[in-house]
């Protein structure tokens, strides 16, 4: 069987650093950081009062007030990065086969907020006996995103969501892209959302000891590769793909950022929250995409790292890449975007395949922000070219964008520039 070909032909994005993929795009070019103290709630008891919100978002563009009780923070943002990627590809659903247009919009945690809010509500008003909104569970599950896109639209095709925790959104693009390339749908929606900057998210996250506690400079603490690192910024927002098969694609006349070549998956196997010292699932996952995109280590000329800036996860994930690219490792340039943006958890994927396919298509790396000279771990090769501070231009054929997630969760993809 001859696998088709598949495309990048629209992109949706609401991030901390831009309500739409052009201004996080500007602002993760030039380096902005997009953390800041919590707004979402008194934090001012929590180890960590500081977070990567998504800023001055009005939910009313995309729900009526009636439809707006229905959705969960994390769905709002999903709808608005589906509803730009959906508009951006030129996408008209009357003129395509809608049964062949699938949605795969994913999230790690899923409804938090609304949990956290139901049984809150319980216990203050337990007296009165269990009393729980309706929408409670349709709210909270999370796969709903890629129901509510699929309703919006018509859309019958492929429809679910993936977990796996910060790994979701790219299963997410894993999976959409071999559905088009068996021949199952023309065209998908992939992508993921998270809104997880609420009391149980922070606090657990706290108790894991895996966030940043730099409360007097929040927006120097997501600071990959530095010795100084002490945990993650925790990030919020939704980012979406529009997935499309070539002839498909070249039919409707569409623009073609990108073309999607592989997908790699694997598992750690070893812990439940943090990598492998030796990267040994990073350097699987890794291998696999690149055999799946039949290309050798050295087309490969940026990786967007999954980089979270924890002590045990930036070393291990440098420890894999030199050993799966060898010598080319000192060619690329190597960059974590989560110095900017936080960690969007289940949606961090989806953003850092967005911005490998705008490195693709503009020939520009963006940076990672947040290093200075006397601050080197020497656990890390400064001989790599880590993309510190400043964006760089450079020809970049082909991107591959890493992401793992706790229980030991692999994925990445490669996207590369289109050539008929």
């Amino acid at each position: 069987m001859e696998l088709k070909r598949v495309v990048v032909t629209g992109l949706g994005a609401v991030t901390p650093i831009g309500n739409d993929v052009k201004t996080s795009w500007q602002n993760a070019i030039d380096g902005v950081s997009g953390a800041g103290p919590i707004t979402q709630f008194d934090a001012s008891k929590f180890k960590t009062q500081f977070a990567c919100e998504v800023k001055d978002f009005d939910p009313g563009k995309y729900f009526d007030r009636k439809e707006l009780r229905k959705a969960d923070r994390y769905t709002q943002l999903a709808v608005a990065a589906s509803e730009e990627s959906i508009a951006d590809a030129g996408l008209d659903f009357e003129k395509v086969n809608q049964d062949r247009v699938g949605v795969i919009v994913s999230a790690g945690i899923g409804g938090i907020k609304t949990f956290e809010e139901e049984v809150a509500n319980y216990f203050t008003h337990i007296e009165l006996g269990p009393k729980f909104n309706p929408f409670f569970i349709p709210k909270m599950i999370s796969d709903i995103a890629s129901g509510l896109i699929s309703m919006r639209h018509g859309l019958r095709g492929p429809n679910f969501g993936t977990v796996s925790a910060c790994a979701s959104s790219t299963h997410s693009a894993i999976s959409a892209f071999d559905i088009i390339r068996l021949g199952k749908a023309d065209v998908m929606i992939a992508g993921g959302a998270e809104a997880a900057i609420a009391i149980s998210g922070v606090g657990g996250f706290n108790a894991l000891t895996a966030l940043s506690t730099r409360n007097d400079s929040p927006e120097t603490a997501s600071r990959p590769f530095s010795a100084s690192r002490d945990g993650f910024v925790m990030g919020e927002g939704a980012a979406c793909l529009v997935l499309e098969e070539l002839e498909h694609a070249l039919a409707r006349g569409a623009k073609i950022y990108a073309e999607i070549v592989g997908g790699g998956m694997s598992a750690d196997a070893y812990h439940l929250t943090a990598s492998h010292p030796e990267g040994l699932g990073a350097k699987l996952v890794m291998r696999n995409a690149l055999q799946d995109a039949n290309m050798d280590p050295s087309e490969i000329d940026y990786i967007n790292v999954h980089g979270t800036s924890t002590p045990v996860g930036d070393p291990s994930e440098i420890k894999a890449i030199k050993e799966v690219f060898g010598d080319h490792a000192y060619n690329m340039n190597i960059s974590s975007t989560k110095s900017m943006t936080g960690h969007l958890l289940g949606a961090a994927g989806a953003v850092e395949a967005i911005f490998s396919t705008l490195a693709v298509q503009n020939d520009i790396v963006p940076p990672t922000i947040n290093f200075t000279e006397g601050d080197e771990d020497p656990e890390i090769d400064y001989k790599l070219n880590l993309t510190f501070n400043k964006a760089q231009k450079r020809e970049v054929r082909a991107a591959l964008s890493n992401t793992f997630g706790f229980g030991g969760h692999n994925a990445c993809v490669i996207v590369k520039k289109f050539k008929k």
